[in-house]
């Protein structure tokens, strides 16, 4: 009779302790215990859902990112914290962290550290180019006409200039120079201009600056010290949106613009440099980094690399852009071997961005394509024969990527109009096929296990993709305004991952019920190319930071 007096003192004692205890996050926390938690609040808005908390560990090359949840909780799970100091900091437009900046988490117990946010002292630091554009006054046609600037660097540099109409002209004729793969760490000059859209005549182009600089002279600060326009900012996440850990690793140097990040099967991450000679590896468990030198075929032309695919070995494939050639790196051996351009087709206006191995080994053939012409490549690998397929006259619409399906056919990308492509690979017979949206511009995208093709409508602002089987395409909107889809993969899941360029919002699609789920990345981020690694579950998306000189790793949790 005397065990029942302890165990109601013991079940009185074990309710105090739950209801002391502070919940958890349960989707950031997951099953295991927690190494950091806390709640954010502001004093405008209380406890706030969608505040992104990052941690990094002091010498560390590797932040973590959580979200707070809708009683503005966060954690941090045990097994993505080592013990140690930590510098904590925020994403959330229009507020600024208050305190604290630091934590020191320990191994014997979880660490708390309640965030208070204040109002962001300059708010025009944290809106991302869409937010920009949307506060901008003008048409859509202004506004259009400077998407371009976004390549090289965020739209605050252009709005906080103090231009008048006349002093943009020079500005926007040196910045015509630029490649895009140039930006302000590391510039680099034009060699020559593209020919494939037909002659660009100094009067054709002074005429479309002098509409860009009317434009601009309207937008920044060149006749007031202050925008005479509200900044408006987007919703910061919420449900869904906030299940997600980010891990973000830092590249070994400022210049790295890791444009295209791919995952292999041992679960290497590969990245190339946009600007350099450069493509690394990276132990996605330390951070720790090898780079390789990629061979020059032309001294003298822009450096850099764009587009990098497997081939079915899983060997590392570039397009090697103003360089005019595509290169192969044997994982095996660590060695290059290169496919330049014929002397005929060769020349300093070309710029080779894409190059699609993955069925090459149907017939031996690899397709790449040629950004100068707007034309697509196709080279036997035995024989070293490159054949041209030109399929517009001209003066040509822009055609910016190439893929290759399970017979290895070619497709392309035709951002500069609204059409996708097919090349017979037995035939060569080229069939051209509209999109639904007029202007949409298809820009990158892949081609999935069902021979589907997926694609970002960089113009239209929409997910595509098309159907070969049944000759359809079904198109998807996200849910925030311009944001530009770049690119668009496809996972295992039968779900499609795009990147929205201007937004640093990465959107995931359920094509059966049309959901598209926003995910805030931790930073500004000049989002490229996508990658989803099906071999996790869930899946785990990557993408680079193509200004930011690191990799993000995105996490669902389901």
């Amino acid at each position: 009779m005397r065990a029942r007096p302890v165990v109601l003192v013991l079940l009185a004692f074990l309710t105090v302790l739950i209801f002391q205890v502070r919940p958890l996050p349960v989707h950031a926390a997951g099953d295991g215990a927690a190494a950091l938690t806390g709640l954010v609040s502001s004093s405008e808005e209380g406890p706030m859902e969608g505040v992104l908390v990052s941690a990094k560990k002091t010498g560390s090359t590797i932040a973590v990112t959580v979200v707070t949840d809708e009683k503005g909780r966060y954690a941090f799970p045990a097994n993505r914290l080592d013990p140690g100091p930590y510098a904590l900091s925020i994403r959330a437009v229009g507020y600024d962290l208050s305190g604290p900046s630091a934590v020191t988490i320990s191994a014997q117990k979880p660490a708390t550290a309640d965030l208070k946010l204040k109002k962001a002292a300059d708010l025009s630091w944290q809106l991302t180019n869409t937010e920009w554009i949307n506060s901008m006054p003008g048409t859509p046609q202004q506004k259009s006409s400077i998407y371009g600037c976004t390549h090289c660097h965020t739209l605050r540099l252009t709005t906080q200039s103090r231009h008048n109409e006349a002093g943009w002209l020079p500005v926007l004729e040196r910045m015509a120079s630029y490649p895009p793969l140039a930006f302000p760490p590391m510039p680099q000059k034009l060699k020559a201009r593209r020919i494939g859209g037909g002659p660009d005549t100094p009067e054709r182009r002074l005429a479309g600056q002098q509409r860009q600089a009317a434009y601009l002279a309207t937008i920044n600060l060149s006749a007031t010290p202050k925008w005479g326009y509200e900044l408006k900012t987007l919703p910061r996440p919420k449900g869904k949106a906030t299940k997600v850990i980010y891990t973000e690793y830092d590249l070994p140097a400022r210049t790295r613009q890791p444009h295209d990040v791919i995952v292999d099967k041992q679960g290497v991450v590969w990245y190339n440099a946009f600007g350099e000679q450069i493509i690394g590896k990276m132990d996605q468990k330390t951070g720790k980094v090898k780079e390789y030198t990629v061979p020059t075929l032309k001294p003298g032309a822009n450096t850099g690399t764009l587009g990098m695919r497997f081939d079915k070995d899983e060997n590392v494939w570039l397009g090697m852009q103003f360089q005019g050639g595509i290169a192969k790196f044997d994982k095996t051996t660590e060695k290059f071997q290169t496919w330049r351009l014929p002397a005929d087709l060769d020349g300093d206006h070309v710029q080779i961005n894409q190059v699609s191995p993955n069925a090459s080994h149907v017939d031996g053939k690899v397709w790449w394509q040629d950004a100068g012409t707007y034309t697509l490549l196709r080279t036997d690998l035995a024989t070293g024969k490159t054949e041209m397929f030109a399929p517009f006259p001209i003066p040509r619409p822009n055609i910016y990527d190439v893929l290759a399906d399970s017979q290895n056919n070619g497709w392309f990308l035709v951002m500069g109009a609204e059409h996708i492509g097919k090349i017979d690979a037995k035939t060569g017979k080229i069939t051209l096929i509209p999109t639904p949206t007029k202007g949409s511009g298809p820009r990158r995208g892949m081609i999935d296990e069902h021979d589907r093709v997926w694609f970002g409508e960089n113009r239209g602002g929409r997910i595509g993709m098309y159907d070969p089987k049944t000759g359809t395409f079904q198109e998807w909107a996200p849910p925030t305004a311009i944001s530009q889809p770049y690119d668009v993969t496809a996972d295992k899941n039968g779900e499609a991952w795009a990147g929205g360029e201007y937004n640093d919002r990465i959107q995931r699609l359920n094509p059966k019920t049309g959901e598209i789920i926003e995910y805030l990345l931790p930073k500004q981020t000049n989002v490229r190319r996508v990658f989803v690694d099906n071999k996790t579950t869930p899946v785990t998306f990557w993408v680079g930071s193509n200004h930011g000189a690191s990799i993000v790793k995105l996490e669902p949790i389901e």
